[in-house]
């Protein structure tokens, strides 16, 4: 079972579901991180979409590069959530499973590619509560405290 993180679905409300790959980039003391600009700034872990065709694995490598520009290495699994909400740049409403992964940032080759996204690295301390959704939290969270860095 997958723990549903946020809002309830609406009892009539039909979602798509949209599996997506997301990563937690700790180094030192800082956490790097992705705001989405539009439709209003919103802070998250770098990530997105599994493009059909595509493993988990190869769309965490994707969207982390065009969300933040930056290489990563030795991606493990930490675990999932599920959340509904509605996506104004898809115009839906989407059940969202999301895959999250601890990995290392290796490399930065640019700027962040995907329109409306800038790249952040925020202190360790403050990172979790700077993030714009509940499932995003607890999962940096229990990252920090865990000891696995």
């Amino acid at each position: 079972m997958i723990r549903r993180v946020g809002h309830a679905p609406q009892k009539g409300r039909r979602y798509i579901q949209r599996a997506g790959a997301y990563a937690v980039l700790h180094r030192r003391d800082e956490v790097l991180l992705t705001c989405q600009l539009d439709p209003d700034p919103d802070i998250q872990l770098p990530g997105g979409g599994i493009d059909p065709g595509e493993s988990p694995l190869q769309a965490l490598h994707r969207e982390v590069f065009e969300e933040t520009g930056w290489h990563i290495a030795q991606p493990r699994r930490l675990g999932a959530f599920r959340r509904y909400v509605y996506m104004p740049e898809y115009d839906l409403w989407a059940e969202k499973l999301c895959h999250v992964y601890a990995a290392h940032p290796t490399l930065r080759i640019s700027d962040p590619s995907e329109p409306d996204h800038i790249a952040i690295w925020i202190h360790a301390s403050l990172a979790a509560k700077a993030l714009g959704n509940e499932g995003d939290r607890m999962f940096l969270s229990r990252y920090l405290t865990s000891g696995a860095q």
